[in-house]
């Protein structure tokens, strides 16, 4: 299938295919007769893979560790399930300072006047 059946296929904009493709994801797919890239049903699978590893909250580097643990027959779910665990623990630091800005937020009049909580503790030590 080519690039643009390929990013509809797997939801996977043409822009990103290239990216995962500059960064070692995903490998060229070769060119067929007509000048196109012709990509495989097992390279939509695997944009789909990283997708949904992306939706997940991992970041490219991870990624790139658990397409290694995916394509290993011989892994352990341990080695997976330790990935999943420390980025979650990761996002739910990233929760708790997302729901403080929230806070601070709230406490902001967000009025003409310069008093600004938010500005006052982005400057605490």
């Amino acid at each position: 299938m080519n690039f643009g059946h390929a990013s509809k296929a797997s939801d996977v904009s043409r822009r990103m295919i290239q990216h995962y493709e500059k960064i070692g994801l995903v490998l060229p797919a070769p060119r067929g007769d007509s000048g196109y890239r012709d990509y495989s049903d097992a390279d939509v699978y695997r944009l789909r893979f990283i997708a949904n590893a992306r939706d997940r909250g991992f970041p490219m580097e991870k990624i790139g560790d658990l397409l290694l643990l995916w394509g290993d027959r011989e892994r352990s779910s341990a080695e997976v399930k330790s990935l999943a665990l420390a980025r979650a623990e990761q996002l739910g630091d990233k929760a708790r300072k997302l729901e403080a800005m929230l806070d601070l937020a709230g406490q902001c009049r967000g009025d003409d006047r310069p008093v600004c909580p938010i500005i006052d503790q982005l400057a605490a030590r």
